[in-house]
């Protein structure tokens, strides 16, 4: 898989941001407090990511980690990354494997088209009973059908 390339730059210092640079921040209410001055940084550069539009497209995706392979669908997707949800947990810093399908009736091909990303999670909380998932998004590469 090939770097991604995206990037972000704090909104305060105007530092550039490398998606691969950041670490697994905690942003719990009940663990902000308890945060070392490194995960300070961390979840503050996070929080400066986390303003990327988010796009609400339900997608399916199929997501591979140390638990097995899952299918779910996306709940929103952007520049940085996506959110989607599993009946499993998912602890934060984890690194994830998954596979976005991108409908060929919505490219207007003749076959889906596979994103395959590699990234870790950012995030996981609790929502309705299911396991929410941010995933930041580090290296991906599109799998293009042969028929185009």
């Amino acid at each position: 898989m090939s770097q991604n390339g995206l990037s972000a730059q704090s909104e305060q210092t105007g530092t550039p941001l490398k998606l691969g640079e950041l670490g697994a921040p905690a942003v719990s209410g009940e663990s902000v407090q308890a945060q070392t001055a490194a995960e300070k940084s961390i979840a503050k550069r996070y929080l400066d990511l986390q303003s990327a539009v988010r796009f609400p497209i339900q997608l399916p995706i199929s997501v591979k980690s140390k638990a097995g392979e899952r299918q779910t669908e996306t709940q929103n997707i952007s520049a940085n990354g996506v959110l989607f949800r599993l009946d499993a947990e998912m602890p934060v810093g984890a690194p994830v494997d998954f596979t976005i399908s991108l409908p060929a009736s919505v490219l207007g091909s003749e076959a889906d088209v596979q994103i395959d990303c590699r990234g870790r999670v950012a995030r996981s909380f609790e929502d309705q009973g299911r396991r929410g998932v941010a995933v930041v998004i580090d290296e991906y590469r599109f799998e293009r059908p042969e028929a185009l």
